[in-house]
């Protein structure tokens, strides 16, 4: 069974991997203005910031880079999946967004397609290694 990186209890894959890397509450001033300069919304900027953050996931094995991605594939796939719901904030929650395009993303299920289309390429190497093994070995 695979565990999560950090805990004792199994991996569960959530899409908060790959966003939650963008949450600036208390970090306005360095990480809001860094962040700040791209918008969600548009595609270049889009894939800059997926290529540059949500992808490089360091503390995700090989192993948990498969899990995720076939999650977010099986999501992708259900044409009822709220991806909106991922990006909404409650008002009592210590979270935030670097800007206000991204509390009203255009298409929140075309930011993770994105994601799931330059995942494959950017970790394939990655994807094969654990498709290639035996997973209950793991």
């Amino acid at each position: 069974m695979l565990k999560h990186p950090y805990l004792d209890r199994p991996f569960n894959p959530r899409f908060s991997w790959f966003i939650g890397v963008f949450d600036v509450y208390d970090q306005e001033e360095t990480r809001g203005l860094e962040l700040g300069v791209y918008n969600p919304n548009i595609p270049t900027d889009r894939e800059n910031l997926i290529r540059r953050y949500c992808l490089k996931l360091p503390y995700l094995s090989y192993r948990h880079k498969l899990v995720l991605f076939e999650a977010l594939e099986s999501a992708l796939d259900d044409s009822s999946y709220d991806f909106s719901s991922l990006f909404d904030i409650d008002e009592c929650e210590t979270s935030s967004w670097p800007r206000g395009e991204w509390y009203s993303l255009n298409s929140p299920r075309s930011f993770f397609e994105e994601v799931f289309r330059l995942a494959k390429e950017v970790w394939r190497e990655d994807l094969e290694k654990a498709a290639g093994e035996d997973r209950s070995t793991w």
